[in-house]
């Protein structure tokens, strides 16, 4: 039985924001429910130990966080969470109480790419409570992320960047420059559980732009698998329109959307580092195992 790193779900694909370097979705808008989500569970635990409430869409707006939470915790899987960071506030008690989640990913990058109705500190502040509260209340694992930074063909939206770096050193007390810090490595661990990762802009997968070749790999499929919010089944969390459909997960059986022949030719194909469907042809995420 072949056993995923991570099985990512997408409890829902709204998002709160508008950021200018997601793809969007032209997906009807949709939550998942305690039942869709708990059928998923059991489809999928066999095959994991840890799920991602991660594709398209806040999770921090689906209303059944705390019942997918328990489910979890119930089928002895772990969570990590990704979210922009804006109902960490609003959300910090249900979070910080959820015995089933291991870490929460937060997009700093998110607030430069949106227009924003609060101030950046105001922003900041709310992140930064949330993570002082974690520490000390949890065994959370808090994962501050600035995935923005310039490459030899796009522009990161990173004026800011050095600002988010002061207030970060204020707020967590930190008794180091992160500027400098950031010189010599882009993975930092700022205090016990809290972790700053920098990383260049990428251009998500577009089935109508150029093809970049064939000689392509990728770890969907391998450690990784989505589940978009309706139930199609796709190899990576990139697939932020379902144009490679697996399968539904609410129509068949996971085991066999697995071992179905489009997966496996995908699997195969990436074994020999060659890219089999046009999406990942298409895919800039995928140039960084090229490096």
């Amino acid at each position: 039985m072949r056993k995923f790193k991570k099985i990512y779900i997408e409890i829902t694909n709204v998002c709160n924001l508008s950021c200018n370097f997601c793809p969007k979705t032209n997906r009807k808008y949709k939550f998942m429910n305690r039942e869709e989500f708990n059928y998923i569970i059991n489809e999928i635990k066999p095959y994991t130990n840890h799920v991602y409430f991660h594709l398209m869409g806040e999770p921090l707006l689906n209303e059944n966080i705390e019942g997918f939470f328990e489910e979890c915790h119930k089928n002895e899987l772990m969570v990590n969470l990704t979210t922009n960071g804006t109902l960490l506030n609003k959300n910090s008690e249900k979070l910080i109480n959820a015995k089933s989640l291991r870490q929460v990913n937060i997009s700093l990058h998110s607030f430069e790419a949106n227009e924003s109705n609060i101030e950046l500190y105001e922003y900041i502040n709310r992140v930064t409570d949330f993570i002082n509260e974690a520490r000390e209340k949890s065994d959370i694992i808090c994962a501050i992320r600035l995935w923005n930074m310039d490459n030899e063909e796009l522009k990161g939206a990173n004026k800011l960047n050095l600002e988010i770096l002061n207030l970060l050193e204020k707020n967590l007390n930190l008794d180091f420059s992160l500027a400098e810090k950031l010189q010599e490595t882009h993975k930092i661990k700022l205090k016990d559980k809290v972790y700053l990762n920098m990383a260049e802009k990428f251009n998500w997968p577009d089935i109508s732009i150029n093809s970049i070749g064939e000689e392509v790999f990728c770890h969907g499929l391998r450690n990784q698998v989505g589940i978009l919010v309706d139930g199609t089944v796709v190899p990576c969390c990139l697939d932020s329109e379902g144009t490679i459909e697996l399968g539904n997960v609410f129509k068949e059986r996971f085991v066999s959307i697995l071992e179905g022949k489009r997966a496996s030719d995908i699997y195969n194909g990436f074994s020999r580092r060659v890219a089999v469907e046009d999406l990942c042809k298409r895919c800039g995420y995928a140039t960084r195992f090229k490096k």
